[in-house]
């Protein structure tokens, strides 16, 4: 496969035009984004990217779980596409560029191509997946899962937000249902360009950030009992206090994630309290244990620890508890030529860069199990992600696109 020339870049104002017109769409509070999973914000953003996609020639398919596909035509119509791209839904409190970057770098690339007159022999695919981020229906990466049939149609769409709105009910409400079966799709390879979501690009002032890896993750949901009861009348050896014994588990969480330092890492960032009134102790908590780990040994360790541990302290407080693993995937191998080509066009092109492993989850931990599959990251400022203030430059937004689009045009061939 020939490499495209080095002199080659996309159109780095335009892709930040269009990042920022993007974020108009469900504005935050503070300068980001709320555009959250088969919203009305999530509606109105897709049609914007539909829009542009047809105005650059492609034509746009839809899966049943609301995947966007829309290519560009190669010119051997047996061969296989290459696929690219991310998501377009944010976090409640999301950023800019969470996503965001990944689809529409997908797009600049055929943009690039239409305005340097390149074809290429195989079809290339600027994709936005349905659901990666997990917040409004767990899990994370909902619908790349289930194109890589690690869930079914029919679960996904049993999915329910906090008010008990189903996935399937949802996604048909606004109108990004389509008919094509999902999975039935062959890949020649699948590129994800992504921001790094950590600190390590910017404090080694590296532009690029070749992914070589996935951490694996476990998220397990825990419901603690107790029973509810007045805050000052309640005397304290009768308290049945869930909110109590959640924090004594969360201490346990940090402690166990800690014994497997540097790599491993233990939080809970999702946490329900019943019924959440000042002056009442709480009955019951709902809560999840997000774990990660680039070692499967290490996530299975520390699943089981925190069982024990939580099992120990609730029984101890004469409470209840229950699990229920809600979302996890094995650490990931990223396929070694699509790896390559990423850092042979880093080189190519004079950016620096460095090797690095994925601390998040990413629809490309999915796609990797059904077709070759490679991640590309440029820095964030001070690593902030899933936050409003997420921040990164021009610079490294048109850094890593430039990377990614020698990739997926060498793996898509040019045609001279």
């Amino acid at each position: 496969m020939a490499a495209p020339a080095q002199n080659l870049r996309i159109n780095g104002d335009r892709l930040w035009d269009s990042l920022m017109e993007m974020a108009k769409i469900g504005p935050g509070v503070a300068g980001g984004n709320n555009r959250q999973t088969l919203t009305d914000e999530d509606a109105e953003g897709r049609a914007l990217f539909q829009k542009w996609c047809q105005d650059a020639g492609c034509t746009m398919g839809l899966d049943q779980m609301g995947n966007m596909f829309a290519r560009r035509e190669g010119t051997d119509p047996e061969a296989l596409p290459v696929y690219v791209g991310s998501h377009l839904d944010t976090q409640p409190t999301g950023g800019k560029y969470d996503g965001v970057l990944g689809v529409l770098g997908g797009l600049e690339i055929i943009r690039t191509l239409n305005d340097l007159g390149i074809k290429t022999r195989h079809p290339i695919v600027a994709t936005n997946w349905t659901n990666e981020e997990g917040t409004r229906y767990a899990p994370a990466m909902l619908s790349s899962g289930v194109f890589a049939e690690m869930h079914t149609q029919d679960w996904a769409y049993d999915r329910e937000d906090a008010e008990g709105k189903k996935f399937g009910d949802e996604l048909k409400r606004i109108g990004w249902r389509g008919e094509e079966e999902v999975g039935a799709r062959k890949m020649r390879a699948f590129f994800e360009l992504h921001i790094e979501q950590g600190p390590i690009l910017e404090a080694e002032e590296k532009d690029i950030g070749v992914v070589t890896h996935g951490q694996g993750l476990s998220w397990t949901q825990v419901t603690i009992t107790g029973k509810d009861a007045h805050t000052g009348s309640t005397p304290m050896p009768m308290r049945k206090n869930a909110g109590l014994a959640m924090a004594r588990v969360l201490e346990k969480v940090d402690e166990i994630a800690w014994s497997h330092a540097p790599h491993a890492v233990g939080a809970a960032g999702h946490i329900d309290v019943f019924p959440n009134s000042r002056n009442v102790i709480p009955g019951k908590v709902v809560f999840t244990v997000d774990l990660r780990s680039p070692d499967l040994a290490v996530i299975t360790d520390m699943e089981n620890r925190l069982r024990v541990a939580a099992e120990d302290i609730v029984e101890e407080m004469g409470l209840q508890i229950e699990f229920e693993k809600v979302g996890g995937f094995d650490p990931v191998a990223f396929d070694e030529t699509c790896v390559a080509a990423l850092r042979n066009a880093a080189e190519r092109l004079g950016y620096s860069h460095t090797d690095i492993i994925s601390g998040a989850g990413h629809d490309a931990c999915w796609i990797n199990r059904v077709a070759p599959t490679a991640m590309v990251m440029c820095p964030c400022v001070d690593g902030l992600s899933h936050n409003e203030a997420e921040e990164i430059s021009k610079d490294w937004a048109a850094a890593g696109a430039d990377v990614l689009f020698h990739a997926v045009v060498e793996t898509a061939e040019i045609v001279e």
